[in-house]
């Protein structure tokens, strides 16, 4: 007996020994090419957004790159950044890679190490989002640890996935997790030499800071100085809080949807969204609203029919949910490497009935693809509603929509009567891949991914200003100055109400 209970304690030992306890561990070279070779197997197998927005030489290339950086290579640190490298090329918002849970433990219980202010995006430059720090609110980031600010971002924009080549989309995560992606791409600093110019100021000046731990880096966000601004993309928001509509004037109306997180077309939140839409879509009608501004600037996406249902009620043609959707695969590949908790012997019958489904809605092969047929409700053509809008639509877009929330407003955007006011989505304006998410984990590493493995075309119109591998291009392209930062301004609303007076006057 004591024999085994030695054994297991040895076992207990080894195990704990394997799996890395901090992400700067050593990590050996032969785990890395291993577990880079079972991640691009995955990804040609199963993922249809592989080759989306990349050829199959970029692909090939991009691979080639990650072998040669194996060789420099030595820590799991090192190999999450290939790893993430390669996850975030691929061009799919939808993306991600994680740390296994006992890392990301390991990650949130270091006290020293990050820097201590999240930064923001404004008016063409990185600035100090933080007003009671070392460091200037609104101060001009030129350069932290000699990383000048253009390099930094090209460093860890890697850990946030948007479609295509999308980098608007890039700095929500930025503004979020500063710190953590510095602190993941260039290790733990016990100190930051921080050069910055003070706002109206051509004098780069240079400060020492001292590192705090991940809990107060958040700490820190949580108390940056435009959450009064931004906070309802973090918030929890119930159901009642999702929704608005408020009526400005006698011809004027704000629609505005934080999330299409509203439950599938059985929920009951669901129902209630519908019945909200109804009701104000006859109020719409009967009060002879003619400008309706529809607001999606906080919105990232959601669950089917929210979206196509809103749409219907602004569109005068019919449509589809997309044209077009295929996964590459007819059952779910490389089970062993599958992220469930089911013995592997076990896991054939755990995803059998996902296979059905996806065979089921999945029936039409061609050339090695699996094509969604005439059957599918995502392939059902609907009709608009019969209390329509067909007068001018105003929507307010940002670089936070996505998913979902990008597929309702491309269609939008298709229509004659839509003006579109905001910035570049991180969200595709002619597809996405979405929908069926699988998720596995690495042999060695024990690194989880996912990706989502329906290659979509959305049943979008074709225009000029809008790009195959790019997010959603407003007609009007504005932004917060740093005055309007400062002020917390609501500078596209006020954008919009302007236009809309000057569209009166014609």
């Amino acid at each position: 007996m004591k024999k085994i209970i030695d054994y297991l304690f040895f076992f207990i030992l080894c195990t704990n020994h394997l799996y890395a306890q901090s992400v700067d561990d050593v990590f050996s070279q032969k785990k890395m090419r291993k577990d880079l070779e079972v991640f691009k197997e995955i990804r040609v197998k199963a993922n249809s957004g592989l080759y989306k927005y990349r050829t199959e030489n970029q692909i090939d290339s991009i691979y080639r790159w990650a072998e040669k950086e194996i060789e420099k290579s030595s820590t799991y640190r090192d190999f999450y950044n290939i790893i993430s490298q390669l996850t975030d090329f691929e061009g799919s918002l939808h993306n991600a890679t994680n740390f296994p849970k006992i890392l990301k433990q390991s990650l949130s219980n270091e006290k020293t190490g990050y820097f201590p202010y999240p930064i923001k995006w404004i008016d063409r430059k990185w600035v100090i989002n933080f007003e009671h720090g070392t460091v200037p609110l609104g101060a001009e980031v030129i350069a932290i640890n000699g990383h000048t600010i253009n390099d930094m971002m090209n460093d860890l924009y890697k850990y946030y996935t948007t479609d295509g080549i999308n980098t608007t989309g890039k700095r929500i995560g930025i503004r979020t997790h500063f710190s953590k992606y510095f602190r993941l791409n260039y290790g733990l600093k016990p100190e930051f030499e921080i050069q910055f110019k003070k706002n109206n100021s051509d004098h780069i000046e240079n400060r020492t800071i001292y590192s705090i731990g991940y809990s107060d880096y958040y700490k820190n966000f949580r108390n940056r100085y435009s959450k009064q601004f931004d906070q309802i993309y973090y918030d929890d928001l119930p159901n009642d809080g999702k929704y608005t509509y408020e009526k400005i004037d006698a011809s004027t109306a704000v629609l505005t949807i934080h999330t299409f997180s509203m439950g599938n077309k059985n929920s009951e939140e669901h129902k209630t969204y519908v019945a909200f839409l109804d009701d104000i879509f006859t109020n719409i009608e009967t009060e002879n609203i003619e400008n309706l501004i529809v607001d999606i600037r906080q919105n990232s996406g959601g669950t089917d029919p929210n979206d196509i249902i809103t749409y219907s009620y602004l569109t005068q043609r019919n449509f589809q949910e997309n044209r077009e959707a295929w996964i590459g695969f007819r059952k779910i590949p490389f089970l062993k490497y599958y992220d469930i908790n089911v013995p592997k012997l076990l896991r054939p019958l755990g995803v059998g009935k996902y296979n059905k489904l996806f065979q089921k809605d999945f029936y039409v092969e061609k050339d090695n693809r699996y094509y969604q047929g005439s059957l599918s409700d995502d392939h059902k053509i609907r009709s608009p509603n019969k209390r329509k809008f067909t007068k001018k639509v105003y929507l307010l877009i940002s670089p936070a929509v996505a998913s979902a929330a990008s597929l309702f407003a491309a269609m939008v955007v298709g229509n004659e009567n839509t003006y579109t006011i905001g910035e570049e989505t991180m969200g595709g304006y002619y597809g996405h891949n979405g929908h069926s998410a699988l998720n596995y984990k690495l042999p060695k590493s024990k690194l989880e991914f996912s990706f989502s493995v329906v290659n979509l075309e959305q049943d979008v119109v074709k225009k000029s200003n809008q790009f195959y591998n790019r997010g959603i291009i407003p007609d009007y392209n504005v932004s917060q100055s740093f005055e309007d930062y400062l002020n917390h301004k609501d500078v596209q609303m006020e954008f919009v109400l302007d236009l809309i007076r000057q569209n009166s006057i014609k």
